[in-house]
């Protein structure tokens, strides 16, 4: 099973970004971000049990770009300002979030024009407060812009456009980020494991006075 039929599978998106809304920006102030450039787009690793139209629907999808550079820069930063790199574990772009949000909305269409158009809205308003696009402003400048759209019951009329926006970015970000190695370590997710049996507690073979037996 692959990270986008996973989270498919256990609804995670909803869920993380529930967990996420009141506590991505007060830490992300905490951590200045620095500028990267993309990484490749993540391979698609594991193919078994999957059809051959699927592999081959995977691979054209991977091998196409819909964002632009300056887009996908936007959306990095966005990224780790939502999931910030800690002392328990690496950021949403150390997790590939970026590259996985630019296959997400080729895999799901219907996220193309409300993510281009987001983006848009973002670079217009931080031009308008700050004579500056947003990846072009400092970490600061990010911040102050981000929370006034990251909560939606604060956040004022003139800014529907943007919450909205916002709102997808940080469940897409979620999503990316806790159906990856990083995320799943960060929550301690292990999988199907074996039991190991150790016995009878202790505790409980003294409550029945069955010690040393």
């Amino acid at each position: 099973m692959n990270r986008r039929e996973s989270l498919k599978a256990i609804g995670l998106t909803s869920l993380s970004a529930a967990l996420l809304l009141e506590a991505g920006i007060s830490e992300a102030q905490q951590v200045p971000h620095k500028k990267k450039a993309p990484a490749p787009h993540e391979p698609v690793v594991d193919e078994a049990g999957r059809q051959p139209f699927e592999i081959e629907r995977d691979k054209r999808l991977h091998a196409e770009k819909y964002f632009t550079a300056h887009e996908m820069a936007t959306i990095t930063v966005l990224a780790d300002i939502i999931i910030p790199r800690d002392a328990k574990s690496g950021s949403a772009s150390d997790a590939k979030v970026p590259e996985f949000i630019e296959f997400i909305v080729k895999d799901i269409p219907d996220h193309k024009v409300p993510m281009r158009g987001g983006l848009h809205w973002l670079d217009v308003q931080c031009l308008n407060q700050f004579g500056k696009k947003f990846i072009d402003c400092d970490h600061t400048r990010q911040i102050e812009m981000v929370t006034q759209i990251a909560y939606p019951k604060k956040a004022k009329p003139q800014m529907k456009q943007g919450v909205a926006f916002f709102n997808l970015m940080r469940d897409l970000t979620a999503s990316g980020f806790f159906t990856s190695k990083i995320g799943l370590a960060d929550i301690g997710y292990m999988g199907n494991t074996p039991g190991k049996w150790e016995g009878v507690p202790a505790d409980v073979l003294k409550q029945y006075g069955m010690e040393g037996v």
